[in-house]
């Protein structure tokens, strides 16, 4: 059971931060400000592609977080992926023991630095919640049966517009 998890199902105040990762390979910059933030937060909000624009995944920031004893929570939108690709970025979460995941749909990507990239959009964010959920239960959306579940504490966002 993930920290966030605890603290919230404790009916405790959670505070969480967000970071971006890096446009590039060069991920100093957001490990420091995580260092710097550590001790305050319960867990940080890594983004996914935030605002359309290319940067590194979300995956990989969040496990060089983990690495530092810094507990993420994974985005995942469904704009720029399938729901294979959703599933399989799950299954490396859960790989690597990531348990937090925030499914969030997407800006389109039309606002974002690359506007001609076409949406994909196979899931919203209560399709990759459903996705995750059955995961978490052993199979795949094909029905396909996985050799060991992960476990995610499941969260999403609502837009009320």
């Amino acid at each position: 059971m993930s920290r966030l998890q605890k603290v919230l199902e404790n009916g405790e105040f959670a505070i969480t931060a967000e970071l971006a990762p890096p446009k590039g390979i060069d991920f100093s910059h957001a490990l420091e400000c995580a260092d710097l933030i550590k001790d305050r937060v319960c867990a940080v909000n890594v983004t996914d592609f935030q605002s359309s624009a290319l940067k590194a995944t979300s995956l990989a920031l969040c496990k060089a977080l983990l690495d530092k004893g810094i507990e993420p929570i994974l985005q995942i939108t469904g704009r720029d992926r399938n729901r294979l690709a959703i599933q399989g970025e799950m299954l490396s979460a859960g790989f690597f023991g990531i348990e937090n995941i925030l499914a969030l749909t997407g800006d389109h990507p039309t606002v974002g630095d690359n506007p001609g990239a076409k949406p994909v959009y196979d899931l919203d964010s209560v399709g990759i919640l459903q996705a995750a959920s059955t995961l978490m239960k052993g199979v795949d959306m094909g029905g396909n049966e996985l050799n060991k579940a992960p476990y995610f504490y499941l969260g999403a966002t609502v837009t009320p517009e």
